[in-house]
């Protein structure tokens, strides 16, 4: 069950995951980004057997709030269930995109990005991530420009908004 939220992030109600995705509702999501010391971001590459989006690099991890879940409290929750490990959170900005995809269904979210700060190395999920690696803000920048097919639209829609604030950290 995803919540369905209005153009203010007032929830109006429950609906099933790929009901929302069908309808294109607009409903509540999360994005985590993870930097290092270095400044580079953790990337994930989704499992294959996702049913949007397969094997696309995107941030860290992301997903939907649950009824009564903070957005802090969701983003710890999924960050371990696809990377294997927790850190703090903090709630950096939001947004609302829309994204169809090829197979018919839209992502229409009010997404809460987050960003927290980690060292070492995942254990990933295979269920939900294929791969992971880090990147610097500028190597993504460029990858994307070279090869926008190899990262999913919610993720290109953020870093293209927000690279300035990621920028910033890039200590390369």
């Amino acid at each position: 069950m995803v919540i369905l939220v209005d153009q203010n992030n007032e929830p109006l109600g429950l609906m099933p995951k790929m009901e929302a995705h069908e309808k294109a509702v607009l409903h509540r999501a999360f994005s985590v980004f993870i930097q290092n010391k270095e400044g580079q971001i953790m990337l994930q590459q989704r499992a294959a057997s996702k049913y949007h989006s397969p094997l696309l690099w995107t941030n860290t991890c992301c997903s939907h709030q649950r009824d009564g879940e903070t957005n802090i409290q969701a983003g710890k929750r999924r960050l371990q269930e696809e990377m294997g490990f927790e850190v703090e959170l903090k709630e950096l900005f939001s947004f609302i995109y829309k994204a169809p995809f090829d197979n018919g269904l839209t992502e229409h979210e009010y997404d809460h990005v987050m960003l927290g700060f980690y060292d070492g190395f995942p254990e990933i999920n295979p269920e939900e991530v294929e791969s992971w690696k880090w990147m610097y803000p500028h190597e993504i920048k460029e990858d994307i420009a070279e090869n926008p097919e190899d990262y999913t639209a919610w993720f290109k829609i953020i870093f293209e908004r927000f690279y300035q604030y990621f920028e910033k950290k890039d200590a390369s």
